[in-house]
């Protein structure tokens, strides 16, 4: 195979990618930046949806999910494409899709259809609700899994009711929760020999994300509300005003605290009885927000930064999208990288390997660009991949 890998560390591993929109392609995305073969499988441009969710496939969405990956087309609904599909999944280690639950059964590529061929296979799903449950035929999508998560709930500002996240934050961690049961399951097989069937879905991520405030009501049956860009348990911490802008400030306890008052010249805050433990200052957060904007107006936000950076706060400046990439310290952390043969760049893997790590290694697939390859690389012939042209199956 002449097709350029990501990264040495999952080079070993072959992954068959059913997956569309975006929890399913985030997931896939894990494996094929650390190297794994991964193969798309789309439908034939004859059986295409005419609007794919998403974009066009030239479009910022496809490209940012799509790399680093091959790509062939395949009738899974005709008897023949079926039986390519299996044979197929005889020799791979992974299959990922994020059907309906009910779809993959009347496709016959469900996982227990599929583990009667290989037994050592890794069979990844990510649902809206699960694959069970009364909930498991409802479409699933990334706003109304934070809405029963109950993200929503805790989202905005106080009083102007639920808000959602800025980011697919349920399809997203479902995705990488997806990669991570992979990878788990993956490991597991070289003790056991044997696959397995990894679940996930949009609700258990969004819930699983919700992390301390889900503790907060498990525990101590508190139940969290929206407190804007105010922490709802480190305070003073938010968005303050300066005399040019926003900073962000975080205080996380007592001695955090003390310095920050300090180095604002707000020592007298630290002597208010309102302001001397955390509960007080919870109770009148208000007013304590309103005396630190006094102090903070008299100076830019740069200039605070540098302050409260030298006396050991945590802040920082409040960044469009843009100003993200022209950062010192992004620049420096490389995480944004060139795409081979493409006039862009992409958000690269957030954390490094030192003797493995991942690259921009392809562009994104065109639609069939490998389909050929593919099937002479698992065994067909040229005269089978022709008939599979003439039938459409390919």
């Amino acid at each position: 195979m002449n097709f350029p890998r990501a990264s040495k560390a999952l080079e070993r591993f072959t992954v068959l990618d059913l997956t569309r929109i975006r929890s399913g392609p985030t997931a896939v995305r894990q494996l094929s930046d650390w190297g794994a073969n991964v193969i798309k499988i789309e439908a034939p441009a004859s059986l295409a949806d005419s609007e794919q969710p998403g974009g066009p496939r030239q479009g910022p969405d496809f490209q940012n999910l799509h790399r680093n990956k091959r790509a062939m087309t395949l009738n899974l609904k005709d008897p023949k494409g079926l039986e390519v599909f299996k044979r197929l999944v005889a020799k791979v280690d992974v299959v990922v899709e994020n059907y309906r639950p009910d779809v993959k059964a009347k496709l016959k590529i469900d996982y227990e259809s599929l583990r009667a061929i290989n037994p050592r296979l890794v069979y990844a799903s990510i649902s809206g609700f699960g694959q069970d449950g009364p909930y498991a035929k409802r479409p699933g999508f990334d706003q109304i899994a934070q809405g029963m998560g109950g993200l929503m709930s805790i989202t905005g500002a106080p009083g102007q009711g639920p808000m959602r996240a800025g980011i697919p934050v349920a399809d997203l961690t479902a995705g990488l929760f997806c990669a991570l049961g992979i990878l788990t399951a993956l490991l597991e097989r070289d003790v056991s020999g044997e696959g397995q069937w990894v679940q996930t879905s949009l609700l258990q991520a969004q819930i699983f994300m919700l992390d301390f405030q889900a503790a907060r009501w498990l525990v101590d049956k508190e139940i969290p509300k929206q407190a804007g860009n105010n922490h709802p348990t480190s305070i003073p911490t938010g968005v303050f005003r300066t005399s040019d802008g926003f900073i962000n400030i975080a205080t996380t306890g007592g001695a955090i605290w003390q310095r920050f008052a300090q180095a604002i010249g707000a020592d007298k805050l630290l002597k208010h009885p309102d302001y001397t433990t955390i509960a007080s200052r919870s109770k009148h957060r208000d007013t304590l927000n309103a005396a630190i904007e006094m102090h903070l107006k008299k100076r830019t936000t740069n200039e605070w930064i540098g302050i409260l950076n030298n006396a050991g706060v945590p802040c920082g400046p409040i960044y469009s999208i843009d100003q993200v990439f022209a950062d010192e310290q992004v620049k420096h952390l490389e995480i944004a990288k060139d795409v081979p043969d493409a006039k862009h760049r992409l958000v690269a893997q957030p954390f490094t390997l030192s003797r493995t790590p991942s690259r921009m290694a392809a562009r994104p697939p065109l639609v069939s660009e490998h389909t050929d390859d593919v099937l002479t690389e698992f065994g067909f012939s040229r005269d089978e991949i022709a008939a599979l042209k003439q039938n459409k199956v390919i």
